[in-house]
C-alpha cells in the first residue's frame, strides 16, 4: 500500500483529492497550516500533520513515516491580491515550496504532483491553449506557478525528482460531501451562489474585454474530474518514472454572463449583478486544449458546466 502526502489536503480541491485516493486503497497523509483548510475537511481514515511550508522542522515531521510521492495543493491562490501583495505570494508559494522539495531530497522521495496554474499563460497568443504556448504571466501568483515549475524540472535534472505539473483551469464544483469554502471568497461561482443565498447582488469585474459580450471568459472544471487526473497522472508516475507537463480544463469556454446565467437556470433565482471596474492581472481569455493528457494518460471530463453548478448548489443549501 503506497503512501501519498497531500500537502494542503485540508483545503478545497486537496480535500477533494484525499477522499478519491483513499477510496483508491491509498494510505494518506495530510499536511496543513489549516490557513486557508478547514478541519472540518479532513477525513477521519487521513494521517492528519498540522503544520506550515514555511516552517523547515514541520515539513520533517511530516516524513516521520515512509513516503512513496507527494501531492503539492498547498499554496495561495487569487490572482488580484497577488498584485497587491507579491512579497506574501513570492515568499509562501515559492520558499514554501522549496522547504518541502528539500525534505523530500533529504528522503528520497523522488515522485511529485504539483498543482500549477493557467495563470502561466498569462494573456494567450491563441485559445484553447495548449502546453508549447509561450508562458507569459500577468500576475505574481501565475509567476510563481511558473518558477516552481522550472525548480521541478531543475531538480529533475539534478537528483531524478519526476512530476507532473497539472496546469488548471477553474475548478469548481462539490462532491464528497465538501465544497468551495474560501474566506474571504473570490471565485466566480461560489460568488454568484452566495449571492442567491442571501439576495445580494454579485459583483462582477469588466464588462469592456474583448470578447463576444465583454466579460472574461474561463474554462471550468469539475473538482471530481481535476482529482480523477492528479490519479491518473500519480499512476503514470509510478508506472513510467517520466515527468510531465498537462493543461487541465474541458476545452469550453463560458463568459462571466453566461456562467451568472447558468447559475440562475439552476438556482431559479434572478440574482442581480454589480459591475465594477476590471481587477489588474485577469486575462480576457482563458481556454484550455486538454488533448495532451487525454491523448497519453486517457483523461477526459465528465462533468459540464451545469453539472458543476448543480453540485455546488446542493452543497451550499446544506452549508
Amino acid at each position: 500500500m503506497r503512501t501519498i502526502l497531500v500537502a494542503g489536503g485540508a483545503g478545497y480541491i486537496g480535500a477533494h483529492q484525499v477522499r478519491y485516493l483513499l477510496d483508491k486503497g491509498y494510505k494518506v497523509v495530510v499536511f496543513d497550516n489549516h490557513s486557508t483548510g478547514h478541519r472540518e475537511f479532513i477525513d477521519q481514515r487521513s494521517t492528519f500533520i498540522q503544520g506550515d511550508l514555511m516552517n523547515l522542522a514541520d515539513v520533517r515531521k511530516a516524513f516521520s513515516q515512509p513516503i512513496d510521492a507527494v501531492m503539492l495543493f498547498a499554496g495561495f491562490i487569487q490572482a488580484g491580491e497577488s498584485v497587491q501583495q507579491p512579497l506574501k505570494y513570492y515568499e509562501n508559494n515559492i520558499a514554501g515550496i522549496l522547504n518541502m522539495l528539500r525534505v523530500m531530497h533529504e528522503h528520497d522521495v523522488k515522485k511529485l504532483i504539483f498543482s500549477s496554474s493557467a495563470a502561466v499563460y498569462g494573456e494567450p497568443a491563441r485559445v484553447p491553449i495548449t502546453e508549447d504556448l509561450e508562458q507569459k504571466p500577468v500576475n505574481p501568483y501565475g509567476w510563481t506557478k511558473l518558477m516552481v515549475e522550472q525548480v521541478l524540472r531543475d531538480c529533475d535534472r539534478a537528483h531524478g525528482l519526476k512530476h507532473v505539473s497539472l496546469r488548471y483551469f477553474n475548478a469548481a464544483g462539490a462532491g464528497y460531501g465538501i465544497g468551495e469554502w474560501h474566506e474571504p471568497e473570490s471565485h466566480l461561482i461560489p460568488c454568484i451562489l452566495h449571492a442567491a443565498k442571501s439576495g445580494n447582488a454579485v459583483k462582477t469585474f469588466g464588462n469592456d474585454y474583448p470578447t463576444p459580450d465583454g466579460t472574461c471568459i474561463r474554462d471550468y472544471i469539475h473538482v471530481l474530474d481535476l482529482v480523477k487526473a492528479h490519479h491518473l497522472a500519480l499512476e503514470f508516475l509510478f508506472s513510467h518514472n517520466e515527468s510531465r507537463i498537462y493543461n487541465l480544463g474541458s476545452g469550453t469556454g463560458y463568459s462571466v454572463k453566461q456562467v451568472v446565467d447558468m447559475c440562475r437556470q439552476v438556482t431559479g433565482i434572478d440574482i442581480p449583478v454589480e459591475v465594477s471596474p476590471r481587477r489588474p492581472g485577469d486575462p480576457a481569455r482563458l481556454v484550455a486544449s486538454s488533448e495532451k493528457i487525454a491523448k497519453e494518460l486517457g483523461w477526459k471530463p465528465e462533468f459540464g458546466l451545469k453539472d458543476i453548478i448543480s453540485s455546488a448548489w446542493d452543497w451550499h443549501k446544506k452549508r
